[in-house]
């Protein structure tokens, strides 16, 4: 198998283990909502009990048929209620959260953001030549558009085509550049890491790209490769790539 075989296998299979461990994250969090929903449940059940137990401790001749038939009744109205409200709390869809665009580098021969400078910059012609070392600690998802994209914005499930060029953000060294293989990647952004589906698809606050835009996103290690280390890239590795969105496939 060819070099360029076993890179495009690894990164399938790397894709695959970050779509089956968001599938674990999504049945987990259904889980907990169900639980959540009958907990809740039972709780206002076992409220509605003891205010009857409490009110019915006068006249127990007089009282405990009317305590009875409070508890009966009001067991009856408070459950459906309660069930009622959790299942609507948990059928409502979460709404998106605002996406804000990226900052904008401007026409400029060369960019610097957060230390990681760019050369050739606004030049979709030409490779981005990546140098320096990252400034700062970085927790969520940085981006700059060196170039403003004006055709098809994407989707956090597009199947997109990209020029790109990837380097550690402590020193700038380069770890993977689809410029070095002499060909564009492709793939859906359904299935790459978090800090993609976000950067380029617009998936968390970040506004999606558009083709014929150039970005520089900066991923911490969460929205990358976590823990688990990479040919080329140490554990809890904080990554810069520079992208250019070629073309919408899907």
């Amino acid at each position: 198998m060819s070099t360029n075989q076993q890179r495009r296998e690894a990164e399938r299979r790397r894709l695959q283990r970050q779509l089956e461990e968001r599938r674990a994250r999504e049945a987990a969090r259904k889980r907990f909502t169900l639980i959540a929903s009958i907990v809740t449940t039972l709780v206002v059940i076992a409220a509605v009990v003891v205010v009857v137990v409490v009110a019915g401790g006068g006249d127990k001749k007089k009282k405990q048929a009317g305590s009875r038939a409070g508890a009966a009744s009001a067991t009856a109205s408070a459950t459906p209620s309660a069930s009622a409200s959790s299942s609507a709390a948990a059928a409502e869809p979460t709404p998106p959260a605002p996406t804000a665009p990226c900052s904008r580098a401007g026409k400029k021969a060369t960019a610097t953001f957060h230390g990681i400078s760019v050369g050739q910059a606004a030049n979709l012609a030409h490779e981005p030549k990546v140098s320096g070392n990252g400034v700062g600690a970085v927790s969520n998802l940085l981006c700059e558009d060196l170039v403003v994209g004006k055709g098809k914005a994407a989707s956090k499930s597009s199947t997109v085509t990209v020029q790109y060029t990837g380097v550690l953000f402590k020193d700038g060294k380069l770890f993977d550049s689809s410029w070095t293989r002499g060909q564009a990647a492709q793939f859906s952004l359904a299935q790459v890491v978090p800090g993609f589906t976000e950067g380029i698809g617009g998936a968390g606050a970040v506004a999606p790209m558009k083709v014929g835009g150039r970005r520089i996103l900066i991923l911490p290690s969460s929205l990358a490769y976590g823990s688990a280390a990479q040919q080329g890239i140490p554990a809890n590795s904080t990554l810069v790539f520079i992208v250019d969105l070629k073309s919408i496939d899907g």
